[in-house]
């Protein structure tokens, strides 16, 4: 697909600008949806052409559109105070892209959603990409309603869906928080049963992507992107640990703690409008049996192979988190 006209929605994120260095490196004429107001700095060193636009306004989404053969979307919103707020972003903001890729004549759409659309694993079980759809918030409900809106276009559009687990990775803010608390000397025992989570580096996320916009087997299917490996947090806390060459002690959370805290935590945020670390999401899904997910699907149709180990993902990351200043 190299030298074909690319646009990334939500370019400016985290994944978005490792996956706009990626297709510049290989020659693709990458345009970058970004807001108006919005932080694009992540784009500053990558060779693309940023476009205004929002997907929650079709009139800005035509002319970004002309001429462009693969739109991958990636536009969204992680935290809201109302349901309807995920919806009218992640879901109805998919619908419009859709809509403007068939006026365009665009042809592949790679649709980026989430392991939180199918749920967290039950008894022990990563899930597979044929489990029913089963979210227990409101983010997820809005990424199952933009999958299924997605896949609704399959007669107009080469559609694809990718569901990663948990990134980490250089630059990556949302596992911060893990990293400061062991800098501070702190690793995180949650109560009740241990909880695996799967994680993904995110250049092996990209690596997917591409070929998920490549493959004509990737056309009409939904594939988890992941690590073969699977931590809980506390595990992950002492990796970190050792890559940071800090001995941290361990603090025991209970669950009503936890969640308690990400309450309180989601109360400050909307009286305040700063974003806290913790969260009632994030509680949550720390709460949850576990997330975890199986990439046999993709190994088979897409020959995929996740690159990087959690430890070589973590290293990266706090060596960035230096250079950046933020640990």
């Amino acid at each position: 697909m190299s030298g074909k006209s690319i646009l990334i929605t939500g370019a400016n994120g985290f994944l978005g600008a490792w996956l706009a260095k990626a297709l510049v490196a290989r020659g693709d004429e990458v345009r970058c949806l970004v807001r108006a107001g919005s932080d694009a700095s992540a784009l500053a060193k990558v060779a693309a052409k940023i476009v205004a636009g929002d997907v929650t306004d079709p009139s800005s989404l035509r002319p970004a559109l002309e001429g462009v053969h693969t739109v991958f979307h990636l536009a969204g919103i992680r935290r809201a105070a109302t349901r309807e707020a995920f919806i009218t972003v992640n879901a109805e903001g998919t619908r419009h892209v859709c809509d403007a890729m068939v006026a365009a004549g665009s042809k592949r759409l790679v649709f980026v959603g989430s392991l939180a659309a199918t749920g967290p694993s039950v008894g022990g079980r990563a899930r597979v990409e044929e489990d029913s759809f089963a979210p227990q918030e409101w983010y997820g409900e809005s990424k199952v309603e933009a999958e299924k809106l997605a896949f609704s276009y399959s007669d107009r559009l080469e559609v694809t869906c990718c569901r990663p687990a948990r990134i980490i990775g250089p630059g990556d803010h949302e596992n911060l928080t893990f990293f400061k608390l062991v800098k501070k000397g702190v690793v995180l025992r949650l109560g009740g049963p241990e909880r695996k989570l799967s994680f993904v580096d995110v250049e092996d996320v990209v690596d997917q992507l591409l070929l998920q916009a490549d493959r004509p087997e990737a056309v009409g299917q939904a594939f988890f992107a992941a690590s073969d490996e699977t931590e809980s947090v506390e595990e992950l806390m002492r990796m970190v640990g050792e890559v940071l060459e800090l001995h941290p002690r361990t603090v025991y959370v209970p669950e009503l703690l936890l969640s308690a805290l990400g309450s309180a935590a989601d109360v400050i945020s909307n009286v305040t409008g700063k974003k806290l670390p913790l969260n009632r999401k994030l509680a949550r899904q720390l709460l949850a049996p576990g997330w975890t997910c199986r990439i046999d699907k993709a190994r088979r149709l897409l020959g995929y192979a996740p690159r990087r180990t959690i430890a070589q993902s973590l290293k990266r990351s706090a060596e960035s988190y230096v250079a950046l200043g933020w640990l």
